[in-house]
């Protein structure tokens, strides 16, 4: 697919990929090793990292997803996020395409946090900081894996479970095997798409009933006899005269369809609903673990 088609038919995962690599670029043309970045420039540049994201900088809940560590971090994801992004955004709509990768990165980043500062309560961990836009990434894939499941189609192509579980459960085995991989944000991800995935499923499954046209009606009608029907001695005419043909009653099991009843409208509200619910989630998630950490450092204090 060219830039110029996919611009079309996925213009927000065109976006989404040029805002990754003008994000890189920018990077490296003020000093940013392009291969192994200082913990520094991340920081500057929005990385995801305890206590600041849930102290002062929530924004860096959203900045971390566009942040890449390395070229090779850049690639992998960029190619990720363009085989999934051309068939999920049509799929689901380009708005409701930018709400899932979004709202899946934050549901990675805070997962990410809140594992991070469990560990610094448990005095297994220490702080730590992510980037990428893995989870996502992850989000996207899940809710992927929910419309093959539910067999949503994209321009009459449906898609393959088997090869979605594969492609995910290779990402994740991949997290766990090599150290320094962001599992708790993949896993994160992951789990917030498969929520909202269900809201479009859903929503796809009432479309598709109540399209479904509504039974067939016949009206029936006795024929024209000549004669008593109920006679078994009735004699009917002949003549050499035509039989004149014309039938003034109504044409034999005549159809009458109905037009298709559209989806109530809280089944085309829904997905955004659940989205809706997952963002003020989000917001009373990130409020308890801020509160927790400022607790702890009062208590230093």
């Amino acid at each position: 697919m060219t830039i110029k088609q996919l611009l079309k038919t996925a213009p927000v995962t065109t976006l989404l990929l040029v805002s990754f690599i003008g994000l890189f670029i920018m990077q490296v043309l003020t000093g940013v090793d392009a291969n192994n970045p200082s913990t520094q420039a991340l920081l500057n540049w929005g990385a995801n990292a305890l206590p600041l994201t849930m102290v002062d900088d929530p924004w860096r809940l959203v900045s971390s997803a566009f942040l890449h560590i390395g070229l090779m971090h850049l690639l992998f994801n960029g190619f990720a996020m363009y085989f999934f992004g051309q068939v999920a955004e049509p799929m689901f709509g380009s708005a409701k395409f930018l709400v899932l990768f979004l709202l899946s990165a934050i549901g990675g980043n805070l997962l990410n946090n809140y594992v991070t500062w469990q560990g610094i309560l448990d005095g297994t961990g220490q702080p730590g900081l992510s980037a990428g836009a893995s989870g996502g990434i992850m989000g996207i894939g899940a809710a992927l894996l929910i419309a093959a499941l539910f067999k949503i189609s994209v321009n009459g192509m449906v898609l393959n479970l088997r090869s979605l579980i594969f492609i995910m459960g290779i990402n994740l085995v991949y997290g766990f095997a090599v150290p320094g991989i962001d599992n708790a944000g993949h896993i994160g991800g992951a789990i917030t798409g498969l929520l909202i995935a269900f809201g479009f499923a859903l929503t796809h499954r009432q479309r598709m009933t109540s399209s479904v046209a509504p039974m067939t009606h016949f009206h029936t009608y006795e024929m024209p006899e000549y004669g008593d029907a109920h006679d078994a001695n009735t004699v009917y005419p002949t003549t050499d005269e035509p039989i004149n043909t014309t039938n003034n009653h109504e044409p034999f099991g005549s159809i009458s369809l109905e037009t298709p009843t559209k989806p109530a409208m809280i089944w085309e509200l829904l997905p955004w609903l659940v989205m809706l619910l997952i963002s003020i989630g989000f917001v009373w998630w990130w409020q308890d673990i801020h509160q927790q950490i400022l607790q702890v450092l009062k208590t230093i204090e």
